[in-house]
Protein backbone atom coordinates (compact mmCIF):
# COMPACT_ATOMS: atom_id res chain seq x y z
CA UNK A 1 0.00 0.00 0.00
CA UNK A 2 1.51 3.04 -1.17
CA UNK A 3 2.26 5.99 2.06
CA UNK A 4 0.58 8.90 2.70
CA UNK A 5 2.61 11.94 3.02
CA UNK A 6 2.08 14.13 5.91
CA UNK A 7 2.21 18.06 5.75
CA UNK A 8 1.52 19.95 8.86
CA UNK A 9 0.41 23.69 8.99
CA UNK A 10 -0.11 24.10 12.67
CA UNK A 11 2.68 27.04 12.67
CA UNK A 12 1.17 28.72 9.94
CA UNK A 13 -2.69 28.42 9.09
CA UNK A 14 -3.47 27.29 12.68
CA UNK A 15 -2.02 30.60 14.01
CA UNK A 16 -5.01 31.61 11.91
CA UNK A 17 -7.23 30.91 14.63
CA UNK A 18 -9.06 32.54 17.30
CA UNK A 19 -6.86 33.26 20.03
CA UNK A 20 -4.04 31.39 19.12
CA UNK A 21 -0.57 33.08 18.90
CA UNK A 22 2.68 31.46 18.76
CA UNK A 23 6.16 33.22 19.38
CA UNK A 24 9.29 32.50 17.36
CA UNK A 25 10.69 30.23 19.80
CA UNK A 26 7.04 28.58 20.31
CA UNK A 27 7.22 27.83 16.78
CA UNK A 28 11.05 26.10 17.23
CA UNK A 29 9.91 24.15 19.82
CA UNK A 30 6.73 23.15 18.09
CA UNK A 31 8.52 21.78 15.36
CA UNK A 32 10.73 19.97 16.75
CA UNK A 33 8.01 17.81 18.33
CA UNK A 34 6.30 17.80 15.25
CA UNK A 35 9.59 16.57 13.50
CA UNK A 36 10.18 13.79 16.67
CA UNK A 37 6.53 12.77 15.59
CA UNK A 38 7.87 12.16 12.28
CA UNK A 39 5.59 14.79 10.64
CA UNK A 40 7.19 14.83 6.21
CA UNK A 41 6.59 18.08 5.58
CA UNK A 42 5.75 21.02 8.40
CA UNK A 43 4.88 24.85 7.03
CA UNK A 44 6.64 27.13 9.17
CA UNK A 45 5.24 30.52 8.06
CA UNK A 46 4.79 33.36 5.85
CA UNK A 47 8.20 34.76 5.80
CA UNK A 48 7.39 37.68 3.40
CA UNK A 49 4.00 38.41 5.26
CA UNK A 50 6.04 39.08 9.21
CA UNK A 51 8.76 39.63 10.62
CA UNK A 52 8.05 37.11 13.44
CA UNK A 53 7.96 34.36 11.04
CA UNK A 54 11.46 35.70 8.78
CA UNK A 55 13.20 35.05 12.97
CA UNK A 56 11.36 31.37 12.94
CA UNK A 57 13.14 30.60 9.73
CA UNK A 58 16.16 31.56 10.66
CA UNK A 59 16.36 29.84 13.94
CA UNK A 60 15.31 26.75 12.00
CA UNK A 61 18.56 26.81 9.55
CA UNK A 62 20.72 26.07 13.30
CA UNK A 63 18.08 22.80 13.91
CA UNK A 64 18.50 19.22 12.08
CA UNK A 65 15.62 17.76 11.64
CA UNK A 66 15.77 14.43 11.01
CA UNK A 67 12.39 13.92 9.84
CA UNK A 68 11.27 16.62 8.21
CA UNK A 69 11.46 19.07 5.77
CA UNK A 70 10.18 22.92 6.20
CA UNK A 71 7.88 24.34 4.20
CA UNK A 72 7.34 28.41 3.24
CA UNK A 73 4.05 29.67 2.81
CA UNK A 74 3.83 32.74 0.29
CA UNK A 75 1.80 33.43 -2.71
CA UNK A 76 1.94 33.63 -6.73
CA UNK A 77 3.26 37.23 -7.23
CA UNK A 78 1.13 40.04 -7.66
CA UNK A 79 -0.76 41.23 -10.76
CA UNK A 80 1.90 44.08 -12.77
CA UNK A 81 5.44 42.46 -11.19
CA UNK A 82 7.49 39.81 -12.52
CA UNK A 83 7.65 36.92 -10.23
CA UNK A 84 11.44 37.46 -9.99
CA UNK A 85 10.72 41.11 -8.44
CA UNK A 86 7.92 39.74 -5.58
CA UNK A 87 9.16 40.32 -2.38
CA UNK A 88 6.81 37.71 -1.35
CA UNK A 89 8.41 35.19 -3.37
CA UNK A 90 11.86 36.38 -3.01
CA UNK A 91 11.28 35.96 0.95
CA UNK A 92 10.92 32.45 0.37
CA UNK A 93 13.72 31.37 -1.57
CA UNK A 94 15.80 33.33 1.08
CA UNK A 95 14.19 32.03 3.87
CA UNK A 96 16.56 28.99 3.82
CA UNK A 97 13.22 26.18 3.57
CA UNK A 98 13.91 23.77 0.89
CA UNK A 99 10.35 23.73 0.26
CA UNK A 100 8.16 27.07 -1.19
CA UNK A 101 4.33 26.55 -0.66
CA UNK A 102 2.49 29.44 -2.70
CA UNK A 103 -1.42 29.24 -3.06
CA UNK A 104 -2.70 30.81 -6.33
CA UNK A 105 -6.33 31.28 -7.17
CA UNK A 106 -8.81 28.75 -8.77
CA UNK A 107 -12.48 29.87 -8.55
CA UNK A 108 -13.10 32.45 -11.33
CA UNK A 109 -15.01 34.40 -8.89
CA UNK A 110 -12.00 34.98 -6.77
CA UNK A 111 -10.11 36.12 -10.14
CA UNK A 112 -12.66 38.75 -11.58
CA UNK A 113 -14.63 39.49 -8.75
CA UNK A 114 -11.51 39.63 -6.18
CA UNK A 115 -8.33 40.07 -7.65
CA UNK A 116 -10.25 42.17 -10.50
CA UNK A 117 -7.98 40.51 -13.21
CA UNK A 118 -8.22 38.67 -16.65
CA UNK A 119 -8.95 35.08 -16.07
CA UNK A 120 -5.56 34.73 -18.11
CA UNK A 121 -3.40 36.62 -16.51
CA UNK A 122 -4.55 34.85 -13.23
CA UNK A 123 -2.98 31.47 -15.22
CA UNK A 124 0.23 33.59 -15.94
CA UNK A 125 0.75 34.12 -12.12
CA UNK A 126 0.24 30.76 -10.91
CA UNK A 127 3.26 29.37 -14.05
CA UNK A 128 5.51 32.10 -13.13
CA UNK A 129 5.29 31.87 -9.89
CA UNK A 130 5.83 28.12 -9.61
CA UNK A 131 8.45 28.73 -12.32
CA UNK A 132 10.53 31.16 -10.31
CA UNK A 133 10.79 29.37 -6.87
CA UNK A 134 11.89 25.93 -9.26
CA UNK A 135 14.77 27.40 -10.82
CA UNK A 136 15.90 28.28 -7.60
CA UNK A 137 16.09 24.97 -6.45
CA UNK A 138 13.02 24.26 -4.28
CA UNK A 139 10.81 21.88 -4.31
CA UNK A 140 7.24 23.48 -4.80
CA UNK A 141 3.72 22.92 -3.76
CA UNK A 142 1.07 24.32 -4.86
CA UNK A 143 -2.55 25.10 -2.98
CA UNK A 144 -5.36 25.95 -5.64
CA UNK A 145 -7.25 27.80 -2.92
CA UNK A 146 -11.34 27.76 -2.52
CA UNK A 147 -10.76 24.58 -5.40
CA UNK A 148 -13.42 22.60 -4.56
CA UNK A 149 -15.91 25.74 -5.13
CA UNK A 150 -13.94 26.81 -7.79
CA UNK A 151 -14.20 23.40 -9.42
CA UNK A 152 -18.29 23.07 -9.20
CA UNK A 153 -18.67 26.39 -10.48
CA UNK A 154 -16.54 26.50 -13.99
CA UNK A 155 -14.71 23.07 -13.88
CA UNK A 156 -12.71 23.79 -17.31
CA UNK A 157 -11.37 27.25 -15.73
CA UNK A 158 -10.41 25.03 -12.07
CA UNK A 159 -8.41 22.63 -14.28
CA UNK A 160 -6.73 25.51 -16.50
CA UNK A 161 -5.50 26.61 -12.83
CA UNK A 162 -3.85 23.11 -12.09
CA UNK A 163 -2.46 22.90 -15.42
CA UNK A 164 -0.38 26.47 -15.13
CA UNK A 165 0.68 25.11 -11.89
CA UNK A 166 2.33 21.63 -13.77
CA UNK A 167 3.22 23.65 -16.17
CA UNK A 168 5.39 25.55 -13.77
CA UNK A 169 6.95 22.20 -12.11
CA UNK A 170 5.18 22.06 -9.00
CA UNK A 171 6.02 18.65 -7.49
CA UNK A 172 2.47 18.79 -5.68
CA UNK A 173 -0.58 20.41 -5.57
CA UNK A 174 -2.56 20.82 -2.55
CA UNK A 175 -6.53 20.88 -3.56
CA UNK A 176 -7.87 22.56 -1.48
CA UNK A 177 -11.85 23.08 0.25
CA UNK A 178 -10.98 26.73 1.66
CA UNK A 179 -14.61 27.48 2.93
CA UNK A 180 -15.26 24.02 4.44
CA UNK A 181 -18.52 24.01 2.21
CA UNK A 182 -17.44 20.43 0.60
CA UNK A 183 -19.36 16.92 1.02
CA UNK A 184 -17.10 14.11 1.43
CA UNK A 185 -18.79 12.42 -1.85
CA UNK A 186 -18.39 15.86 -3.69
CA UNK A 187 -14.41 15.33 -2.63
CA UNK A 188 -14.10 11.92 -3.53
CA UNK A 189 -15.69 12.72 -7.07
CA UNK A 190 -13.36 15.77 -7.72
CA UNK A 191 -10.67 14.23 -6.82
CA UNK A 192 -10.76 11.12 -8.95
CA UNK A 193 -11.26 13.45 -11.96
CA UNK A 194 -8.65 15.07 -11.19
CA UNK A 195 -6.23 12.98 -10.69
CA UNK A 196 -7.55 10.94 -14.01
CA UNK A 197 -7.59 14.24 -15.94
CA UNK A 198 -4.07 14.87 -15.70
CA UNK A 199 -2.89 11.45 -15.85
CA UNK A 200 -4.64 10.84 -19.58
CA UNK A 201 -3.51 14.38 -20.30
CA UNK A 202 0.05 13.24 -20.14
CA UNK A 203 -0.21 10.01 -21.66
CA UNK A 204 1.51 8.14 -18.99
CA UNK A 205 1.67 4.55 -18.95
CA UNK A 206 1.46 4.45 -14.59
CA UNK A 207 -0.97 4.26 -12.63
CA UNK A 208 -0.03 7.57 -11.24
CA UNK A 209 0.01 10.93 -12.46
CA UNK A 210 3.28 13.13 -13.22
CA UNK A 211 2.44 15.20 -10.20
CA UNK A 212 1.23 13.85 -7.02
CA UNK A 213 -1.85 15.73 -5.36
CA UNK A 214 -3.10 16.43 -2.01
CA UNK A 215 -6.17 17.59 0.01
CA UNK A 216 -6.43 20.76 2.45
CA UNK A 217 -10.06 20.92 3.70
CA UNK A 218 -11.45 22.93 6.77
CA UNK A 219 -14.11 22.05 9.46
CA UNK A 220 -17.14 24.68 8.50
CA UNK A 221 -19.54 21.75 8.09
CA UNK A 222 -17.67 19.54 10.88
CA UNK A 223 -16.14 17.59 7.95
CA UNK A 224 -12.53 18.32 7.56
CA UNK A 225 -11.50 15.05 8.86
CA UNK A 226 -13.92 13.27 6.54
CA UNK A 227 -13.37 15.05 3.79
CA UNK A 228 -9.75 14.10 3.92
CA UNK A 229 -9.84 10.25 4.32
CA UNK A 230 -12.58 10.57 1.34
CA UNK A 231 -9.84 12.49 -0.70
CA UNK A 232 -7.16 9.95 0.30
CA UNK A 233 -9.30 6.68 -0.92
CA UNK A 234 -9.71 9.18 -4.28
CA UNK A 235 -6.08 9.22 -4.67
CA UNK A 236 -4.67 11.91 -2.86
CA UNK A 237 -0.64 11.20 -1.48
CA UNK A 238 -0.51 14.08 0.95
CA UNK A 239 -2.74 15.36 3.73
CA UNK A 240 -2.49 19.07 4.95
CA UNK A 241 -4.05 19.45 8.52
CA UNK A 242 -3.26 20.87 12.05
CA UNK A 243 -2.24 19.59 15.35
CA UNK A 244 -5.85 19.44 17.17
CA UNK A 245 -7.65 20.82 14.47
CA UNK A 246 -6.54 24.48 14.89
CA UNK A 247 -7.31 26.95 12.68
CA UNK A 248 -9.47 29.92 11.19
CA UNK A 249 -13.00 30.15 11.87
CA UNK A 250 -14.17 26.06 12.94
CA UNK A 251 -10.63 24.98 11.92
CA UNK A 252 -8.37 22.70 10.07
CA UNK A 253 -8.48 19.05 9.68
CA UNK A 254 -7.47 17.73 12.68
CA UNK A 255 -3.93 15.73 11.96
CA UNK A 256 -4.41 13.85 15.80
CA UNK A 257 -7.61 12.10 14.16
CA UNK A 258 -6.53 11.68 10.51
CA UNK A 259 -3.08 10.23 11.16
CA UNK A 260 -4.58 7.04 13.77
CA UNK A 261 -7.28 6.77 11.24
CA UNK A 262 -4.90 6.60 7.77
CA UNK A 263 -2.54 4.37 10.04
CA UNK A 264 -4.38 2.10 12.38
CA UNK A 265 -8.10 2.04 10.48
CA UNK A 266 -6.81 1.71 6.70
CA UNK A 267 -3.22 0.86 7.29
CA UNK A 268 -1.05 3.23 5.17
CA UNK A 269 2.14 3.60 6.72
CA UNK A 270 2.13 7.23 6.86
CA UNK A 271 4.30 6.93 10.52
CA UNK A 272 6.04 4.67 12.56
CA UNK A 273 4.24 2.78 15.20
CA UNK A 274 6.42 4.19 18.25
CA UNK A 275 6.04 7.59 16.59
CA UNK A 276 2.45 7.02 16.85
CA UNK A 277 2.74 6.50 20.72
CA UNK A 278 3.67 10.02 21.04
CA UNK A 279 0.74 11.87 19.24
CA UNK A 280 -1.20 11.78 22.54
CA UNK A 281 1.84 13.93 24.18
CA UNK A 282 2.38 16.10 21.19
CA UNK A 283 -1.41 17.16 21.21
CA UNK A 284 -1.18 18.58 25.01
CA UNK A 285 2.21 20.07 24.64
CA UNK A 286 0.98 21.96 21.57
CA UNK A 287 -2.46 23.17 23.26
CA UNK A 288 -0.02 24.09 26.49
CA UNK A 289 1.52 26.39 24.25
CA UNK A 290 -1.38 27.97 22.46
CA UNK A 291 -2.79 27.74 26.06
CA UNK A 292 -6.02 26.32 24.80
CA UNK A 293 -7.71 24.20 27.49
CA UNK A 294 -7.33 19.96 25.96
CA UNK A 295 -10.57 19.12 24.53
CA UNK A 296 -11.70 15.80 26.54
CA UNK A 297 -14.34 14.66 23.94
CA UNK A 298 -11.09 14.86 21.34
CA UNK A 299 -10.84 11.87 19.19
CA UNK A 300 -7.97 9.56 20.06
CA UNK A 301 -6.03 11.71 22.46
CA UNK A 302 -8.43 13.59 24.34
CA UNK A 303 -8.70 12.80 28.12
CA UNK A 304 -12.45 11.03 27.71
CA UNK A 305 -11.60 8.97 24.40
CA UNK A 306 -10.94 5.87 26.00
CA UNK A 307 -13.39 7.04 29.70
CA UNK A 308 -15.40 4.66 30.73
CA UNK A 309 -18.59 5.40 33.39
CA UNK A 310 -21.43 2.93 33.03
CA UNK A 311 -20.84 -0.41 34.99
CA UNK A 312 -21.97 -2.31 32.44
CA UNK A 313 -19.68 -0.54 30.24
CA UNK A 314 -16.83 -1.48 32.72
CA UNK A 315 -17.68 -4.61 33.32
CA UNK A 316 -16.96 -5.41 29.96
CA UNK A 317 -13.95 -3.77 29.49
CA UNK A 318 -12.13 -5.74 32.32
CA UNK A 319 -13.06 -8.81 30.39
CA UNK A 320 -12.65 -7.86 26.59
CA UNK A 321 -11.44 -4.41 26.26
CA UNK A 322 -12.24 -3.88 22.67
CA UNK A 323 -15.84 -4.70 23.90
CA UNK A 324 -16.11 -1.44 24.29
CA UNK A 325 -13.27 0.40 22.76
CA UNK A 326 -12.84 0.73 18.88
CA UNK A 327 -9.02 0.12 19.77
CA UNK A 328 -5.91 -0.23 22.05
CA UNK A 329 -5.29 3.58 23.14
CA UNK A 330 -1.69 2.73 23.95
CA UNK A 331 -1.51 2.46 20.81
CA UNK A 332 -2.19 6.41 20.48
CA UNK A 333 -0.16 6.97 23.67
CA UNK A 334 -3.88 7.53 25.27
CA UNK A 335 -5.28 5.13 28.21
CA UNK A 336 -7.59 3.68 29.41
CA UNK A 337 -9.87 5.73 31.76
CA UNK A 338 -12.86 4.34 34.20
CA UNK A 339 -15.01 7.26 35.88
CA UNK A 340 -16.44 6.91 39.18
CA UNK A 341 -19.96 8.30 40.46
CA UNK A 342 -23.03 7.53 42.08
CA UNK A 343 -23.63 5.21 38.93
CA UNK A 344 -21.19 3.08 39.66
CA UNK A 345 -21.07 -0.63 40.00
CA UNK A 346 -18.31 -2.50 41.86
CA UNK A 347 -16.75 -3.17 39.08
CA UNK A 348 -15.55 0.54 38.65
CA UNK A 349 -14.50 0.95 42.02
CA UNK A 350 -12.43 -2.72 41.61
CA UNK A 351 -10.78 -1.22 38.45
CA UNK A 352 -10.15 2.15 39.70
CA UNK A 353 -8.34 0.30 43.18
CA UNK A 354 -6.19 -1.41 40.98
CA UNK A 355 -5.54 1.20 38.76
CA UNK A 356 -4.36 3.46 41.52
CA UNK A 357 -2.26 0.41 42.96
CA UNK A 358 -3.92 0.72 46.35
CA UNK A 359 -5.15 -2.70 47.93
CA UNK A 360 -8.63 -3.63 50.13
CA UNK A 361 -7.71 -6.96 51.71
CA UNK A 362 -5.59 -5.75 54.21
CA UNK A 363 -7.83 -2.59 55.15
CA UNK A 364 -10.76 -3.94 56.23
CA UNK A 365 -12.52 -2.09 53.29
CA UNK A 366 -14.73 -3.55 50.14
CA UNK A 367 -15.56 -2.14 46.88
CA UNK A 368 -19.47 -1.41 48.33
CA UNK A 369 -18.53 0.57 51.12
CA UNK A 370 -16.48 2.62 48.85
CA UNK A 371 -19.50 3.00 46.36
CA UNK A 372 -21.64 3.33 49.17
CA UNK A 373 -19.27 6.16 50.68
CA UNK A 374 -19.21 7.67 46.82
CA UNK A 375 -22.75 7.88 46.50
CA UNK A 376 -23.19 9.84 50.15
CA UNK A 377 -20.47 12.40 49.35
CA UNK A 378 -22.48 12.89 45.59
CA UNK A 379 -25.40 13.59 47.39
CA UNK A 380 -23.36 16.50 49.74
CA UNK A 381 -22.38 18.38 46.73
CA UNK A 382 -19.08 16.14 45.21
CA UNK A 383 -18.60 15.05 41.62
CA UNK A 384 -16.09 12.02 41.19
CA UNK A 385 -16.49 11.31 37.45
CA UNK A 386 -14.26 14.13 36.69
CA UNK A 387 -11.74 14.29 39.73
CA UNK A 388 -9.71 11.55 39.56
CA UNK A 389 -7.16 13.04 41.96
CA UNK A 390 -9.59 13.74 44.97
CA UNK A 391 -10.68 10.23 44.11
CA UNK A 392 -7.53 8.81 45.10
CA UNK A 393 -6.80 10.60 47.84
CA UNK A 394 -10.15 9.69 48.91
CA UNK A 395 -9.63 6.06 48.66
CA UNK A 396 -6.58 6.31 50.19
CA UNK A 397 -7.71 7.84 53.01
CA UNK A 398 -10.49 5.45 53.35
CA UNK A 399 -8.21 2.79 53.31
CA UNK A 400 -5.62 4.08 55.93
CA UNK A 401 -3.17 4.37 52.72
CA UNK A 402 -3.13 7.91 52.59
CA UNK A 403 0.40 9.62 53.18
CA UNK A 404 0.02 13.72 53.06
CA UNK A 405 3.45 15.04 52.02
CA UNK A 406 1.77 18.38 53.70
CA UNK A 407 -0.85 19.62 55.93
CA UNK A 408 -1.75 22.97 56.43
CA UNK A 409 -1.73 24.55 59.99
CA UNK A 410 -3.88 28.02 58.80
CA UNK A 411 -4.13 30.03 55.95
CA UNK A 412 -5.23 33.55 56.10
CA UNK A 413 -6.41 35.00 53.02
CA UNK A 414 -6.79 39.21 52.91
CA UNK A 415 -8.40 41.30 50.21
CA UNK A 416 -8.30 44.69 50.21
CA UNK A 417 -10.70 47.18 48.17
CA UNK A 418 -9.44 51.17 47.67
CA UNK A 419 -12.29 53.78 46.37
CA UNK A 420 -10.19 53.95 43.32
CA UNK A 421 -8.51 50.59 42.61
CA UNK A 422 -9.01 47.53 42.11
CA UNK A 423 -9.19 44.63 44.45
CA UNK A 424 -5.92 43.35 46.48
CA UNK A 425 -5.22 40.20 47.62
CA UNK A 426 -2.63 38.25 49.63
CA UNK A 427 -2.52 34.86 51.80
CA UNK A 428 -0.50 33.99 54.48
CA UNK A 429 -0.05 30.31 54.84
CA UNK A 430 1.23 27.81 57.27
CA UNK A 431 2.07 24.10 56.42
CA UNK A 432 3.55 20.97 58.00
CA UNK A 433 6.07 18.83 56.60
CA UNK A 434 6.56 15.17 58.11
CA UNK A 435 5.40 16.46 61.14
CA UNK A 436 7.18 19.64 61.40
CA UNK A 437 5.47 23.19 60.82
CA UNK A 438 7.12 25.51 58.30
CA UNK A 439 7.57 28.95 58.50
CA UNK A 440 5.02 31.50 57.88
CA UNK A 441 4.48 31.84 54.22
CA UNK A 442 3.07 35.01 52.58
CA UNK A 443 2.27 35.58 48.78
CA UNK A 444 0.03 38.13 46.58
CA UNK A 445 -2.11 37.06 43.59
CA UNK A 446 -4.75 38.25 41.28
CA UNK A 447 -7.65 37.27 43.28
CA UNK A 448 -7.88 35.39 46.96
CA UNK A 449 -7.75 32.15 45.20
CA UNK A 450 -4.30 32.77 43.38
CA UNK A 451 -2.94 34.21 46.58
CA UNK A 452 -3.45 31.32 48.19
CA UNK A 453 -1.88 28.95 45.07
CA UNK A 454 1.06 31.44 45.06
CA UNK A 455 1.45 31.24 48.81
CA UNK A 456 0.80 27.25 48.84
CA UNK A 457 3.77 26.96 45.93
CA UNK A 458 6.21 29.29 47.65
CA UNK A 459 5.69 27.29 51.01
CA UNK A 460 6.33 24.17 49.20
CA UNK A 461 8.72 24.88 47.16
CA UNK A 462 11.35 25.07 50.25
CA UNK A 463 10.66 21.83 50.88
CA UNK A 464 10.02 20.55 47.46
CA UNK A 465 12.26 22.47 45.25
CA UNK A 466 11.10 22.76 41.87
CA UNK A 467 8.40 19.92 41.79
CA UNK A 468 5.62 22.21 41.27
CA UNK A 469 7.13 24.39 38.74
CA UNK A 470 5.41 22.41 35.38
CA UNK A 471 2.48 22.57 37.23
CA UNK A 472 -0.37 25.30 36.12
CA UNK A 473 -4.04 25.51 36.26
CA UNK A 474 -6.09 24.91 33.40
CA UNK A 475 -9.68 25.79 34.41
CA UNK A 476 -11.62 26.54 37.01
CA UNK A 477 -15.32 25.98 37.66
CA UNK A 478 -17.25 27.27 40.39
CA UNK A 479 -21.40 26.17 40.57
CA UNK A 480 -23.31 26.73 43.26
CA UNK A 481 -25.47 23.65 44.41
CA UNK A 482 -28.42 24.97 45.91
CA UNK A 483 -29.32 28.24 45.04
CA UNK A 484 -32.21 29.09 47.39
CA UNK A 485 -29.89 29.90 50.29
CA UNK A 486 -28.75 32.93 48.68
CA UNK A 487 -24.97 34.31 49.30
CA UNK A 488 -24.58 31.45 51.95
CA UNK A 489 -25.62 28.27 49.92
CA UNK A 490 -23.26 25.71 48.96
CA UNK A 491 -20.23 25.18 46.18
CA UNK A 492 -18.39 23.07 44.21
CA UNK A 493 -15.06 24.06 43.05
CA UNK A 494 -13.56 21.79 40.37
CA UNK A 495 -10.04 22.33 39.01
CA UNK A 496 -8.26 20.94 35.94
CA UNK A 497 -4.22 20.78 36.43
CA UNK A 498 -1.64 19.96 34.34
CA UNK A 499 1.83 19.27 34.08
CA UNK A 500 3.84 18.72 30.87
CA UNK A 501 2.74 15.45 30.64
CA UNK A 502 -0.75 15.18 32.21
CA UNK A 503 -4.18 16.54 33.25
CA UNK A 504 -6.02 16.03 36.58
CA UNK A 505 -8.77 17.37 38.34
CA UNK A 506 -9.70 17.73 41.82
CA UNK A 507 -12.71 19.15 43.47
CA UNK A 508 -13.97 20.49 46.91
CA UNK A 509 -17.44 21.42 48.59
CA UNK A 510 -17.92 24.01 51.02
CA UNK A 511 -20.76 26.63 51.76
CA UNK A 512 -17.71 29.04 51.84
CA UNK A 513 -15.57 29.29 48.50
CA UNK A 514 -12.52 30.28 49.67
CA UNK A 515 -12.52 26.79 51.67
CA UNK A 516 -14.01 24.87 48.36
CA UNK A 517 -11.29 25.91 46.44
CA UNK A 518 -8.34 25.53 48.88
CA UNK A 519 -9.49 21.83 48.83
CA UNK A 520 -9.54 21.30 45.32
CA UNK A 521 -5.70 22.90 45.32
CA UNK A 522 -4.62 21.36 48.16
CA UNK A 523 -5.83 17.73 46.83
CA UNK A 524 -4.22 18.95 43.31
CA UNK A 525 -0.83 19.30 44.31
CA UNK A 526 -1.31 16.22 47.18
CA UNK A 527 -2.07 14.55 43.81
CA UNK A 528 1.28 15.47 41.78
CA UNK A 529 3.42 15.52 44.81
CA UNK A 530 2.45 11.55 45.69
CA UNK A 531 2.96 11.25 42.26
CA UNK A 532 6.60 12.26 42.12
CA UNK A 533 7.26 10.73 45.43
CA UNK A 534 6.06 7.07 44.24
CA UNK A 535 8.52 7.59 40.72
CA UNK A 536 11.64 8.86 42.78
CA UNK A 537 10.85 9.09 46.97
CA UNK A 538 11.83 12.67 48.21
CA UNK A 539 14.72 13.18 51.04
CA UNK A 540 13.65 13.03 54.42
Amino acid sequence: MKSILLYDTTLRDGTQGEQIAFTAADKLKIAQNLDDLGIHYIEGGWPGSNVKDREFFEAAKNVHFKNSKMAAFGATHKHGIKAEDDPNLKAIVVCGAPVGTIFGKTWDLHVEKILRIRLEDNLAMIRESVEYLKKNGLEVHYDAEHFFDGYKENRSYALQTLAAAIDGGADFIGLCDTNGGSLPHDVSAAVQEVIAHFSHAENTNTDSPPVRFGIHTHNDCGLAVANTIAAVQAGAALVQGTINGYGERCGNADLTSIIPILKIKMGYPCISDENLTKLRKVSLFVSETANMTPLHARPFVGKSAFAHKGGIHVHAITRVSRSYEHMDPLLVGNRQRVLVSDMSGKSNIDYKIKELGLSLETDGVDATEIVSQIKQLEKEGYQFDDADGTFQIMVEKLTNQFQPLFELDSFRVIIEKNKDQACHSHAIIKISVNGEVQDITVAEGHGPVSALDNALRKALNKVYPKALDPVHLVDFKVRVLDGRDGTGAKVRVLLESRDTSSIWSTIGVSEDIIEASWQALADSFQHKLSRLEKEQPFKK
